[in-house]
């Protein structure tokens, strides 16, 4: 999302934070959002029927916000499943939110899509090779998808609690590369990072300018600026490869059970999530104040 602003890091914040499934109701969040001094908004879609997007467009453009899209991807939208039927449900939610993105102007979408969030087993090298090259075709196929709606795809790399296949930046880069396709980028998460690189600015050099799109949250998932990330490295990461793009607090309510249960988080991270929005922004503003 370079092109949100070309001329400074701007800041975002995922609707995740306070709400889960995002739908056109959520709208309600924008003007709280706007008042905290976030830039952008990120629209997870779950649900893209939840969702009507001029109405949301209207919402956005009234209060100032830019969006960025980012997916959620489930067992029924699995591209390494054995199953093709479970393929083609995929393809199909991928169409409904490039639609999506196009109504609202965003210009990427990111997300974990070659594989199940959760998916993380022990395999053969067999088995491993024949989902990796299962990966690479769908992933493909899904950037020509998006590359027809004029949308770069930000891959992002899981931890190995939530994926066995992409972890670290030289994975992502890896499929990047077997993928071969112009629409395929990189979208990095900090709370990934922490768990499975050795270091930070090193892991965003390895990516360089194919990075679009980075997400942020303490190492514990609670506000930026309280645990041990190391910002300093994403910081000096940044600034050798020149990014310009969003940075958007990723989170989740506790009070969303089933996505907290998802993301394994048992307890608030701040006194409220308004709180949690509002001191993380302040954290990376002086963070990143140049």
């Amino acid at each position: 999302m370079r092109d949100l602003n070309k001329n400074k890091l701007v800041f975002g914040v995922s609707t995740w934070l306070w709400q889960s499934p995002f739908s056109t109701e959520s709208i309600g969040l924008f003007p709280k959002i706007k008042k905290m001094g976030f830039d952008v908004v990120e629209i997870p879609i779950e649900d893209p029927l939840l969702i009507n997007a001029a109405e949301v467009k209207k919402a956005l453009d009234d209060h100032g916000l830019k969006v960025s899209i980012c997916g959620a991807f489930g067992p029924t939208k699995d591209l390494t499943s054995k199953d093709e039927k479970v393929h083609l449900h995929c393809f199909e939610y991928l169409e409904q939110c490039f639609e999506i993105c196009s109504v609202l102007g965003a210009t990427s979408f990111v997300g974990p899509l070659y594989s199940a969030v959760g998916k993380a087993r022990m395999l053969s090298t067999d088995q491993r090779k024949a989902e990796w090259d299962l990966a690479v075709a769908n992933v493909k196929h899904a950037c020509r998808l998006a590359y027809a709606y004029d949308l770069k795809i930000g891959i992002e790399p899981l931890n190995r609690f939530e994926s066995d296949m992409v972890n670290t930046a030289e994975d992502v880069m890896q499929l990047i590369a077997d993928v071969d396709h112009k629409a395929a980028m990189v979208s990095l998460d900090s709370f990934h990072m922490t768990i499975e690189e050795n270091n930070l600015r090193k892991a965003i050099n390895v990516v360089g300018d194919k990075l679009i799109h980075i997400q942020v949250s303490e190492n514990h998932r609670g506000t930026p600026g309280t645990g041990l990330t190391p910002w300093n490295d994403i910081y000096l990461g940044l600034k050798d490869i020149n990014y310009n793009g969003a940075m958007v607090i990723e989170s989740f309510t506790p009070e969303i059970k089933e996505l907290a249960g998802a993301v394994c988080i048992w307890k608030t991270k701040a006194k409220s999530q308004d709180e949690f929005a509002q001191n993380g922004l302040e954290f990376l503003r002086r963070t990143f104040k140049d």
